[in-house]
């Protein structure tokens, strides 16, 4: 047994150097890189027909794989879905104890295998070709099993894997999750989705907020919007803006079109002027047509106003009428910049 021990011990890779360990990093990192490239190379003929299978799929996408090439079928089915294409990941083994039963005629499979030769997902296989459903292959081995079934076959086939002893999926999955991508990215593109779709399955993110998030969603509305009427003095003006705590208040007609705005640096360049402003009227002292957005307009477009006037109030004006107000405070609690 001791000997055993010192035949195991003297088995071991002496530990690398931080020099060794950079440069192993380095190594995965170019056979990794080098595989994708390859990739692009070998893209032909057979990726356009996996596409156009794609767009005329009347169903769902139904990704599946099993092991390391299954976590690598679950984020391309995430990916799917989250560009607009409604897509699930079923397991191999789960579909052959009723989950095939998720799996319809008008649907099209994804299946990932780098062998080809995967018993769970060939397993699945005689019964979604009975379905009539149709297949795409992603594998390492397109003369498989796998990929002789497929209506498209695409192949990930890589020179050899990133771990030293070519044993672990390395190369070959990142292959794999670089074509998944690939059809992805290149499907959205054929169906045409742009920011607005992307955003709708993405309504938490920050894409999401920036577009959906409409003035009116954030704009202060009431009570909360400083107003006061064109008659009034620059002293009401005053109180208006120290009330609301906007940095500035609207002024508006009898009809509540707006007329003009008064703001704290307006009211510093008055205060140099005039010496006494108990009886100064604030007609005669505010901007006239002011910057204003309209309340259906996109948060972002509001930030571009502000940022490019440089300025950190808006009046809110639908039709010459005042609708509301927000300032830059308000964009930064609505997380829009």
């Amino acid at each position: 047994m001791i000997a055993a021990a010192s035949r195991n011990s003297q088995s071991r890779s002496a530990p690398l150097t931080g020099t060794q360990t950079l440069d192993m990093a380095r190594e995965v990192l170019r056979i990794e890189a080098e595989a994708v490239a390859t990739l692009s190379e070998r893209l032909d003929s057979t990726f356009a027909a996996a596409i156009d299978l794609l767009l005329a799929c009347g169903g769902r996408v139904v990704v599946t794989g099993i092991g390391k090439s299954g976590h690598i079928a679950r984020k391309v089915a995430a990916t799917f879905a989250s560009t607009g294409t409604p897509a699930f990941f079923v397991h191999p083994a789960e579909a052959s104890h009723g989950d095939l039963g998720m799996i319809a005629a008008d649907d099209v499979l994804v299946a990932f295998s780098n062998s080809g030769e995967t018993a769970e997902v060939l397993a699945i296989l005689p019964a979604v070709k009975r379905l009539g459903t149709r297949l795409i292959a992603v594998t390492g081995n397109t003369a498989s099993s796998l990929g002789r079934l497929a209506d498209a076959c695409l192949d990930t086939s890589v020179a050899k894997e990133a771990c030293p002893m070519n044993l672990a999926p390395t190369a070959s999955t990142t292959s794999q999750l670089a074509m998944g991508d690939a059809l992805a990215v290149a499907l959205l593109h054929a169906k045409g989705i742009g920011p607005q779709d992307f955003a709708r399955s993405h309504p938490g993110g920050s894409l999401g907020r920036k577009l959906l998030v409409r003035v009116r969603d954030i704009m202060r509305t009431g009570a909360a919007v400083p107003v006061v009427p064109v008659e009034a003095t620059l002293a009401d003006a005053v109180l208006e803006i120290s009330r609301k705590q906007m940095g500035m208040t609207a002024v508006v007609d009898a009809t509540s079109r707006v007329v003009g705005v008064f703001t704290d640096g307006d009211l510093r360049r008055t205060l140099e002027r005039v010496a006494d402003i108990r009886g100064a009227r604030i007609a005669d002292h505010m901007t006239r047509n002011p910057r204003s957005i309209a309340p259906e307009a996109l948060a972002t477009q509001a930030v571009h106003e502000m940022e490019s006037a440089r300025i950190s109030q808006l009046l809110v004006v639908e039709h010459g009428v005042l609708a509301g107000a927000l300032n830059m405070h308000d964009l930064f609690r609505a997380r829009v910049v």
